[in-house]
């Protein structure tokens, strides 16, 4: 089981980083808030989970203990996996998370892709007493673009992410006409808010 990966970035993409580990490379899936963060030729450490299936092994990687922590509580609800528990990740900080948990706010969880009323009512029941509302707070920076343009780059990830084709590119839209200059992690975390608010209302 792999715990953690310290080293140089030697590759950013929209979804995750390359850490180089002593002459190995690993591709380590992130969310956008620890993908702002990453830069390459930085050294960054990560936490990681490690999720082992029949055809694949996948690392997860968080910059706090919560975040990892909260990944592994998610996927102990059924229907939850490592891809929902990661998009949950995306659209609610580690707070946001334990407060609507606590709370029992569904329309928060509902914001995420993925999560009906069904599933967002499941997590609450089964969750609400095992977390807290404790405050928290991520890494900010900006990051290196892959090739490609930031509109599609993060179109792709917000589809990636579970969002219909047409809202991501409607939210993209309206976020690089605000923000023309925004780099691909500025633009996706603007999108992930612009679709969150559209899905609450």
């Amino acid at each position: 089981m792999i715990a953690a990966v310290r080293g140089p970035v030697i590759d950013v993409a929209l979804d995750h980083v390359v850490v180089d580990c002593a002459g190995v490379g690993y591709r380590v899936l992130v969310t956008p808030p620890t993908l702002s963060s990453a830069h390459r030729g930085a050294e960054i450490t990560l936490l990681t989970a490690m999720i082992v299936r029949e055809d694949s092994m996948t690392l997860y990687g968080f910059t706090e203990p919560e975040s990892r922590d909260l990944f592994g509580l998610l996927q102990t609800v059924t229907g939850v996996g490592p891809r929902l528990a990661m998009a949950t990740l995306a659209v609610l900080e580690p707070e946001s998370l334990r407060r609507a948990l606590s709370e029992s706010d569904v329309k928060s969880l509902m914001t995420v892709p993925g999560i009906g009323k069904r599933v967002a009512e499941r997590l609450v029941v089964e969750l609400r007493d095992k977390v807290s509302a404790a405050p928290s707070s991520g890494p900010a920076g900006s990051v290196v673009a892959p090739v490609g343009s930031v509109g599609d780059q993060v179109t792709e990830a917000l589809v990636g992410l579970g969002f219909p084709l047409a809202s991501a590119e409607k939210a993209v839209a309206a976020v690089l006409a605000e923000t023309p200059d925004a780099d691909s992690a500025t633009a996706l975390r603007a999108g992930l808010s612009m679709l969150g608010k559209g899905t609450r209302r």
